[in-house]
């Protein structure tokens, strides 16, 4: 399996198809997309970098085992796995068609129409037209393939499914509107599926599809660029926000434009510390996760834990995911756990879990765990960053000194014990 970082910035259509890859195979995928792991214009340009990545472009990895890659197709063929690549030579062949076809066909056409949308391209008409019909010709192509298919290779989800998708996505979010994709309906249906995957949401969230078709702000554009009387300070300082839907799709745009053009994104307003306000405690979470991953569970990590816990400083919670199902395979399950612990990266110097996953019939896998965290309130709602897995999950808190609250926390930390009659199929610890 897999495991390493992976180099982007936020948003990055291309970097999606390595995060959703990573879902499917359980790969263990850190990404770096934010500072100071990395910030676009500066850690890209570094001589650190430049030596790993000689063309300083990202999405870039780097796995543990020292193996490097850039560009998104590659990465996600290496953190993917047999059933994402195709199982035989044939649906091999398969996906690497629909690959280069999502990258050579659909990428410039889409990027051509959409980003004079965004604000971050120059509007050319003939351009434009010339994207669209582009567009229509390869969409009419898909929407044939898929006209007897749920996916675009076989029975299951592939990285053709995957490339394509994420290939499409600002086009459905910014121009795809419904009196456009009414003659696609077999590639509308085969695109709601996907996004509407675990897997997909995951890293996608909501999607919301487009409902009219965005136009070119010539207006907006000069400011953006630095027109309508603005100098240099004034540049990417007066963006207009536009009314109607698609700010996220911006977002994504003026990062990929500036990686393009090597112009420096602005650089986001430093955010306060969630924790900043809490009392002091004197728990070495750090010193915990040590004794918990170097010693046994029962018998030595414990018994520690129960002798450092600050009561007053910390709290302890069961969680329950409520959608159970959605997840057919255990594997999806495994996932879906995985995806909201790398969502929660930066919250792991103040937080600590267990989670197990239960057969709980055919095609149905429960998710349970215990947190304890800094606090005694839901650590969630502290930043909008951790808030993307939360609400799919009852959170219940738990007396810390009662002996149902040991119980639990000694099943859920060595996953062992009745659980309620419940048996343990695998599960994953965040730490």
């Amino acid at each position: 399996m897999a495991t390493g970082t992976l180099y982007t910035y936020p948003d990055n259509f291309r970097a999606y198809k390595v995060q959703i890859a990573a879902q499917y195979s359980g790969a263990n995928v850190t990404v770096a997309q934010d500072p100071p792991q990395f910030v676009l214009g500066e850690t890209n340009k570094s001589a650190e970098f430049l030596k790993k990545f000689p063309l300083g472009k990202v999405p870039a990895f780097e796995g543990k085992d020292g193996v490097r890659l850039s560009g998104a197709n590659a990465i996600a063929f290496y953190v993917g796995n047999d059933q994402l690549r195709g199982t035989n030579v044939v649906d091999q062949s398969l996906v690497q068609m629909f690959v280069n076809l999502a990258d050579s066909e659909l990428e410039p056409a889409v990027c051509t129409w959409v980003f004079p949308t965004m604000d971050a391209m120059q509007y050319n008409k003939q351009n434009t037209d010339r994207a669209k019909e582009e567009l229509k010709k390869s969409l009419a192509f898909l929407n044939e393939e898929l006209k007897t298919r749920t996916y675009l290779v076989g029975e299951r989800i592939t990285l053709a499914d995957i490339s394509v998708a994420c290939n499409l996505l600002l086009a459905y979010k910014q121009v795809f509107e419904p009196g456009f994709r009414n003659d696609f309906g077999n590639v509308n249906r085969w695109f709601t599926t996907l996004i509407n995957q675990p897997q997909f949401k995951s890293i996608l969230g909501e999607v919301t599809l487009c409902e009219k078709m965005a136009q070119f702000d010539a207006k907006a554009f000069a400011q953006m660029s630095g027109g309508g009387g603005k100098g240099k300070e004034g540049k990417g300082k007066d963006k207009k926000e536009k009314k109607d839907k698609g700010k996220q799709a911006k977002k994504e745009t003026k990062q990929e434009e500036a990686q393009q053009n090597d112009v420096e994104p602005p650089k986001p307003k430093k955010k306060e510390d969630p924790f900043a306000k809490l009392p002091k405690s004197d728990f070495d979470m750090d010193a915990w996760k040590r004794m918990y991953s170097n010693n046994d569970t029962l018998t030595t990590a414990l018994p520690y834990f129960w002798e450092k816990i600050d009561k007053e400083g910390y709290s302890i919670w069961f969680c329950e995911y409520q959608y159970p199902d959605d997840l057919r395979m255990s594997f999806m399950a495994s996932n879906l756990i995985g995806g909201m612990f790398q969502r929660l990266e930066k919250m792991k110097k103040h937080a600590f879990a267990s989670l197990c996953i239960f057969p709980e019939g055919p095609n149905k896998h429960g998710i349970q765990g215990v947190w304890f965290w800094r606090g005694q309130d839901l650590i969630f709602e502290k930043s909008d960053d951790w808030q993307v897995d939360y609400e799919s999950y009852k959170w219940t808190k738990l007396d810390i000194n009662s002996e149902d609250t040991k119980k639990k926390v000694q099943e859920y930390f060595s996953w062992e014990g009745d659980f309620n009659g419940k048996t343990v199929k695998d599960g994953k610890v965040y730490k």
